[in-house]
């Protein structure tokens, strides 16, 4: 193929993949939200929705580095196909259960335990896949696509799932779901995930490496490739103590200081308004230089905001202070959490060898993923314990200290060598 006819083909996957991605992640949002508004209905329980949530994050915990060995040796199109059709099949069997047996508590368990899982392995599948779909130009472009999708979702999925649960029955609910699954499974038909690809394909007498084998190389991967690491090092620390801030926000906000559920829904929302309008920014603007110095400026200021929360507990506000402080903390949360995600996952598409992308992301994906449900225990539990003010202030700078060690100078000139000639001087032309 000529490289004029792989730029018109990655185009086309730039265009396709963000709306593949709109869809499934939209779908997904909207199943996410109805469900959990039917487990609340139907059982008037805390407990029953909170065990829904673990059965749609354990699985992808679990299985999240088996997932990257499967898309660093066999067919990424076909992962991602048959993750898809998995993922129509899980809601189209609890539709179908729906109908002769009527909805029940297990059924929709399994049904969220298996779309995680499908999901995951879509995920995971699709992230190692994006430098083998896009031109090395418009990495960044893809990620901010990527991004945007997530933000769209994020903000519309709920409000259509609580359209779609208050005006529809649930088979109707669930058929729309397949729907929007199956037609995701018809755009990535038509994808070659191997345009941009410069792995040898294996001769018809290879053996392949046993799973416990491959997925052991990847780890030895990631542990040889310091950079990846920090990266993946600082990913589970900024989920941990992020945390803080998950459970921190409605805590301060709904519980310390009595703001009406209606306005805190608009503050949550505005998390996603900053996504978006970062992601636009990236879709459009130059790549970044030195990406991993980028985000770790992003961090910092992460930390900054979630120290921030404790304001309104410090200071005497207003009740409509409070409401505009929060509004405006969580739009540049937003914004900077676009602007630490989208660097560093470009220079993973760049930086990571293609045949072990999909563990790298695997690892990345469940290591991280794990430090979700711990962080909400601990912090949780701390939060009755301690005054709210010290938590966040304290994990704020829990934060700051990790990052600063974790990408300290000689990290940054080790990822990005040309950091150390910026503080060279040119040398004086002695022809004039």
């Amino acid at each position: 193929m000529s490289e004029a006819a792989k730029i018109s083909k990655a185009t086309y996957h730039l265009y396709t993949f963000t709306i593949s991605k709109l869809i499934s992640t939209f779908g997904s949002s909207v199943y996410a939200f109805g469900i959990s508004l039917y487990v609340l209905a139907l059982t008037g329980s805390a407990a029953n929705f909170a065990l829904n949530l673990i059965c749609s994050i354990l699985p992808r915990t679990l299985l999240a580095p088996f997932a990257g060995y499967i898309a660093d040796n066999y067919s990424k199109k076909m992962i991602v196909i048959l993750a898809q059709l998995a993922s129509a099949l899980a809601v189209a069997g609890l539709l179908v259960y729906s109908i002769y047996a009527g909805l029940s508590l297990p059924a929709i368990y399994t049904t969220t335990a298996l779309i995680s899982v499908s999901s995951m392995f879509a995920s995971v599948t699709f992230s190692s896949a994006i430098a083998n779909l896009i031109d090395a130009d418009r990495i960044q472009k893809a990620m901010g696509f990527n991004q945007s999708a997530i933000a769209i979702a994020t903000i519309g999925g709920p409000v259509v799932g609580g359209i779609l649960f208050g005006f529809v029955s649930m088979n109707v609910f669930l058929i729309i779901q397949v729907a929007a699954y199956l037609v995701a499974v018809v755009l990535e038909s038509t994808m070659n995930f191997k345009l941009f690809t410069n792995r040898i394909a294996e001769t018809a007498g290879a053996v392949k490496k046993s799973m416990a084998a491959g997925m052991k190389e990847g780890f030895v991967y990631l542990k040889s490739n310091r950079v990846v690491m920090v990266i993946v090092t600082v990913a589970v620390g900024i989920n941990f103590f992020f945390s803080a801030l998950m459970i921190g926000l409605p805590f301060i906000a709904v519980q310390e200081l009595k703001i009406e559920a209606t306005h805190f829904g608009f503050i949550e929302a505005m998390i996603a308004v900053g996504m978006l309008l970062a992601s636009i920014y990236f879709s459009v603007g130059k790549e970044v230089k030195f990406p991993l110095r980028f985000s770790k400026r992003g961090i910092l200021v992460m930390s900054v905001l979630l120290a921030g929360l404790a304001l309104p507990l410090m200071v005497d506000l207003s009740y409509n202070g409070s409401v505009v402080f929060f509004l405006v903390l969580m739009l540049v949360f937003g914004v900077t959490n676009v602007f630490v995600n989208t660097p560093i996952g470009v220079m993973m598409q760049k930086d990571v060898e293609e045949e072990y992308r999909g563990r790298v992301f695997g690892i990345l994906e469940s290591m991280a993923m794990a430090m979700m449900p711990l962080g909400y225990l601990i912090f949780g539990l701390l939060y009755d314990l301690v005054p709210a003010e010290y938590v966040v202030i304290g994990s704020s700078l829990c934060l700051i200290v990790l990052t600063s060690f974790m990408m300290r100078p000689s990290i940054l000139k080790q990822a990005h060598p040309e950091l150390d000639q910026d503080f060279i001087p040119a040398a004086p032309d002695l022809q004039k």
